[in-house]
């Protein structure tokens, strides 16, 4: 089984979150790399809160305190402005453990070295050089964590564990770290000094690091195994720099998730710069202003736990621009919101599109980015974020000066319009037009409208099929596929449903006098567009059951032609039908190709199998994955079990099922 295609849960039957979570905590060596992750955000936001506590304590006078800790947030941003791109290129040239633990072993050194230094301006040096090791350290976490799993669905889970833990266990575990340090030296006999007390907690910190580099060279070896250093021996940095920055840029995916970041990171940084302005305008003080920043951060944790189940009835590609979308008009209500409680739930509504789009752009960058460029996908993303972040938050403010407060009068009465709620309002609309932007780069399903997806995510139950139903085999070879689909149809037929297999297609015939590879592509893609105008649609049209096998191998089965071209003529080849399940046949074949089979078997199989995988990655609700090295009749009752979901919905709603 090939590592981008083990999947071995039926996707077509619905789990809970936690038998997900227990299946990709069940893995080991991601196991340990989520304990990493824990032990290195803690220590992030520990160090946040100790280094900006130590450079008030190194200064002296309001003016100055005031100074140094502007000075640690602008030292923290400086490395991924400047160096971001670089770390990527690093993570996808070299091997990423042995890049982690170096970095792990810099920053242990460089926190013991700030208590042993003690000086204000070592302290700005050490942490530019502690976000340096950040900076690489992350990318080639995040690209390493879609290699560890055992099949591209997980991904989803595993990104939104890694953020359960970055940015809510591991800021609580911070933050109770550092009150109970601050709470133990008050009770010593001797009471040392502030200043001591956070030196402690850096040196806890700095031995954080060490553990966790300790941990991932000796107990986390296959990270190695699939990094890829060794395809990029003999390129240099630059060239990897460059071929990163065309593929970003060339690629319609990449793209558009570059562009929906630009957008919903300026209302993000809007929202950041002005929440303390909003809530003076609401009547409210600081308490009012800690409930936004709350009402933010609930909003996320509920997007970001709804956003596998919207994403099993809406494909990925078109979520993460239509929670971008939808964040900005959100965003819009924020600024339109008469008082606080509205405000609250507007912002939480802000928080929880935000929330999807974020977890959607991390799953599809760990599941649909290869793993040669994805270190580079990584880095650029999270220097974009910081960059349009804090510009955003540097121009909003300005934006609300020049605006400032206007009187509008409408049918003889007056209303004041304060600066931030306009500039609120503006950055809401940005955002929205830039997600659409993103949503048409990214969305590879143009001829069929958002809106019946949306709605389907919104309902509860599942929507009634209307007319028959069209089941795909794909996967496995010609003759696999062939055989389970003529048991899939007998099967069906015993149990009442009228169901019926298409003829053969002819494609292997008339293209033996040809040579050219698009050719050859053209004629399968006519031979499958035929059976499907003459047998598919008509049999759908009468209600039945049509199960057809390589609905999309056949199309997509040519070497020598992009994925992206491949995947334009299947799409075309099709007339943009889609089956309601497909059932991927999990098997990499290590047999000679049989006479006659047009199929391509070991690599151009594998690539095929892929592009297979990808889309039932993006859209785990409409494939049942099966593992296909097993007694034929156990693949069977896998088939049969995988089906079985959707022909009860039959039952319920449709009127083609005959008990």
């Amino acid at each position: 089984m090939t590592a981008d295609s083990q999947f071995a849960m039926p996707s077509g039957i619905s789990s809970s979150a936690a038998h997900r979570v227990r299946g990709v905590l069940a893995i080991p060596s991601f196991r340990r790399l989520w304990l990493v992750t824990a032990i290195s955000s803690t220590g992030d936001w520990l160090s946040l809160l100790a280094l900006s506590a130590l450079a008030t304590q190194l200064t002296h006078g309001t003016q100055a305190q005031s100074f140094a800790l502007g000075g640690v947030v602008a030292t923290r941003l400086l490395p991924p402005l400047l160096f971001g791109p670089l770390a990527g290129v690093l993570a996808d040239r070299f091997d990423r453990r042995v890049l982690m633990v170096i970095c792990d072993l810099s920053r242990f050194a460089l926190f013991i070295s700030i208590p042993l230094v003690g000086s204000l301006s070592w302290l700005f040096g050490a942490i530019f050089l502690i976000e340096i090791c950040s900076m690489f350290w992350i990318p080639a976490k995040d690209a390493s964590i879609p290699n560890l799993l055992k099949r591209p669905d997980q991904v989803e889970t595993a990104n939104q564990l890694s953020l359960a833990m970055t940015y809510g266990v591991s800021v609580i575990t911070a933050s109770g770290l550092f009150v109970a340090v601050s709470a133990i030296g008050k009770f010593i006999g001797s009471a040392p000094s502030p200043t001591t007390t956070v030196y402690i907690a850096l040196v806890i910190n700095g031995f954080g690091y060490l553990l966790t580099s300790l941990t991932v060279w000796l107990r986390i070896p296959e990270i190695s195994g699939r990094s890829p250093g060794r395809s990029h021996q003999g390129e240099g940095l630059l060239a990897l720099l460059r071929d990163g920055a065309q593929f970003v840029s060339s690629t319609r995916l990449v793209r558009g998730l570059v562009i929906g970041i630009l957008g919903a990171f300026v209302a993000g940084g809007a929202v950041i710069a002005l929440a303390k302005l909003y809530a003076t305008n609401l009547g409210g003080g600081d308490a009012a202003y800690g409930m936004l920043f709350v009402s933010v951060f609930i909003g996320m944790a509920i997007g970001m736990s709804a956003m596998p189940g919207l994403a099993r009835k809406v494909p990925h590609n078109r979520l993460f621009g239509a929670a971008i979308v939808a964040a900005g008009l959100s965003l819009v209500l924020v600024a339109l919101a008469p008082h606080l409680f509205v405000a609250l739930a507007t912002v939480a509504m802000v928080g929880c599109c935000a929330g999807v789009a974020f977890l959607t752009g991390l799953t599809i960058i760990g599941a649909q980015v290869a793993n040669e460029v994805r270190g580079r996908v990584v880095a650029f993303v999270q220097s974009i974020v910081r960059l349009d972040l804090l510009a955003s938050m540097s121009v909003a403010p300005i934006a609300v000066g020049l605006v400032q407060t206007r009187v509008i009068d409408i049918a003889g009465r007056s209303f004041h319009v304060d600066g931030s709620r306009t500039v609120l309002g503006v950055a809401g609309l940005v955002a929205s037009a830039v997600g659409v932007l993103a949503y048409r780069q990214m969305d590879d399903r143009r001829s069929e409208p958002l809106l019946p997806d949306l709605l389907g995510a919104l309902r509860r139950a599942p929507r009634r099929p209307v007319g028959g139903v069209l089941i795909a085999v794909d996967g496995g070879t010609p003759a696999e596929s062939a055989a389970l689909a003529r048991r899939l149809v007998a099967w069906l037929e015993s149990q009442g449903y009228p169901a019926i297999q298409p003829q053969e297609s002819t494609d292997t015939l008339v293209s033996d006098g040809l040579t050219g590879v698009r050719a050859r592509a053209l004629v399968a893609a006519a031979a499958r567009a035929d059976v499907v105008e003459r047998e598919v649609r008509p049999a759908l049209r009468a209600g039945e059951i049509v199960v057809v096998d390589r609905f999309l191998a056949t199309p997509l089965g040519h070497p020598g032609l992009r994925a992206d071209e491949l995947e334009s003529l299947a799409g075309w080849a099709t007339d943009g039908l889609r089956p309601d399940v497909t059932v991927l046949l999990d098997r990499a074949p290590t047999e000679p190709t049989p006479p006659g089979e047009p199929m391509a078997i070991g690599e151009d199989h594998l690539r095929v199998n892929r592009l297979l995988t990808r889309r039932a990655a993006a859209e785990p609700d409409r494939y049942v994955v099966v593992d296909a090295d097993g007694d034929p009749e156990v693949v069977a009752q896998q088939v049969r079990e995988g089906v079985a979901p959707l022909l009860r919905r039959l039952r319920r709603g449709n009127p083609l099922a005959r008990p």
